[in-house]
Formats: structure tokens, C-alpha cells, sequence
């Protein structure tokens, strides 16, 4: 069973990024088992000094289900044109560990069609990040699908056809990717 860590770049309730990670958990293919990270808002605001032995509790349980996972999916919106700050705090809790380094990484972008960049300014800074961590991107996986709230149904799934089978066929890319 390989296992994919989920990270959601929002804090908000009903976000589109976490419905699409959810989706991806439901049409998950078999041998892809999913866990969606609900610790953002724990994490401490990050600081150098704080990054040592024994780290925050909230840190170090980020970094141990990083290091548990197989490889990395993230759904992130975009805010100000960049990465949330939420978000940007959680990436740079994992430098300092290491546990990213190499890790498989993929992200779907859910930006709605009446977003200014389409999210492509916090995918920028997103793939940024990402490569001074020394991750690999899996780019056959990464994709553009936008989901709005009417696309997510009350159980909190893509429900529209279109985006949950963009999603489904993103989860087999990486499924495939991981496979190689």
C-alpha cells in the first residue's frame, strides 16, 4: 500500500481545496491509501530559533506524517497572489526537518475560472518552495481543475462529473508515478 499525505493550504470551512483532497481520498485507486493532514492551524508561527530538538508538538507531528508518507498531494488557494500565510508556515516547518527531501509531491489546483491568475501566482511560489526543499514534482499529476462551491455537495465531495474525474485521473498519475 503506498501511502499519500494530503496537505490543504486552507483554514477555511467548506473550501473547495478540501473538498477536492477529499474527492481525491474517495476516488482514490486501489493500493493508494490517503491521509488528510488536519494540523495546519496547530502549527506555531515559524521561527529559526524554534526550529530545534525537540520541536513543538504540532511540528513534530508534521514532520512524522511527512515522513510516514510515500509521497505528498496539496490543494492550496491563492491569496494576495501568493501562497496563503498559513500555508507558507507549514512549507517552512519542513525544511528544517528534512523529511520532505526527495518525497514524491504533487498539487491540484481547484481556482475557480473567475480567478484573476488561476491560482498560478501560488503555484508558482508553491513550485518554488517545493524545489528548494529537494522534492520531486510529480508533474503528470499536477493539474488545473476548477471547482466552485456549487460543484461540492453537502457530504463535502466534488459531486459534478467533469472535476471528480479530472480529480480520479490525477490520483491514478501519481498512483502510476509511484509505481515507476
Amino acid at each position: 500500500m503506498t501511502n499519500v499525505l494530503m496537505l490543504c493550504g486552507s483554514l477555511r470551512k467548506g473550501s473547495t481545496n478540501e473538498a477536492a483532497l477529499r474527492t481525491a481520498r474517495a476516488v482514490a485507486p486501489d493500493g493508494l491509501d490517503t491521509t488528510l493532514y488536519a494540523g495546519m492551524g496547530d502549527l506555531p508561527h515559524f521561527n529559526p530559533d524554534d526550529d530545534r530538538e525537540p520541536p513543538h508538538p504540532a511540528v513534530a507531528g508534521l514532520r512524522a506524517a511527512i515522513g510516514a508518507a510515500d509521497a505528498l498531494l496539496i490543494c492550496t488557494p491563492e491569496y494576495a497572489g501568493a501562497l496563503p500565510g498559513s500555508f507558507k508556515n507549514l512549507l517552512d516547518w519542513t525544511i528544517g526537518g528534512g523529511e520532505i527531501y526527495e518525497k514524491p509531491v504533487a498539487w491540484l489546483n481547484v481556482a475557480s475560472p473567475s480567478a484573476p491568475t488561476g491560482g498560478g501566482d501560488a503555484h508558482a511560489s508553491l513550485r518554488k518552495v517545493l524545489g528548494y526543499a529537494g522534492t520531486q514534482i510529480v508533474e503528470a499529476a499536477c493539474a488545473r481543475i476548477p471547482v466552485t462551491r456549487p460543484d461540492v455537495g453537502e457530504d463535502g465531495l466534488v459531486r459534478t462529473a467533469e472535476p471528480r474525474a479530472r480529480i480520479a485521473g490525477a490520483m491514478e498519475a501519481l498512483h502510476a508515478a509511484l509505481r515507476r
